[in-house]
């Protein structure tokens, strides 16, 4: 099995900018030599209201439903999802000045891009 470059973004749910706050809700991952784009997400109401008691859980599984679209290039996604991966991707990791926030890009080698996402989930959101 070879091994292929991917890029990941770690999706935060930053209820309060001002307060600089957030808590890692999903995990996006793109690998372009497998032809991958796809998307692992949990929303814990608890944990999200510790943030922000007053935070719409709804809202933010809606827009994690979204970039789940987006990745699985559906009717969820809206027109984006029409795009080619690396497009896509671009929507996905680009700031918006939303409830559910990109972080920083970042990369590695695998052989299974599948096992990687659900790995980098499990350490990071899990």
């Amino acid at each position: 099995m070879s091994v292929m470059p991917y890029q990941y973004v770690v999706l935060r749910c930053v209820p309060r900018v001002d307060r600089e706050e957030f808590v890692n809700v999903g995990v996006v991952l793109y690998c372009q030599a497998a032809d991958f784009l796809a998307v692992t997400w949990h929303c814990d109401p608890d944990r999200l209201r510790a943030v922000d008691p007053t935070l719409d859980v709804d809202r933010v599984c809606d827009a994690l439903t979204f970039v789940d679209g987006v990745c699985a290039g559906d009717e969820r996604g809206g027109a984006v999802s029409d795009k080619p991966l690396t497009q896509r991707f671009g929507f996905v990791k680009a700031p918006k000045s939303t409830v559910v926030q990109p972080g920083p890009v970042h990369g590695g080698l695998t052989a299974d891009p599948a096992r990687e996402l659900d790995h980098l989930f499990s350490r990071l959101v899990g």
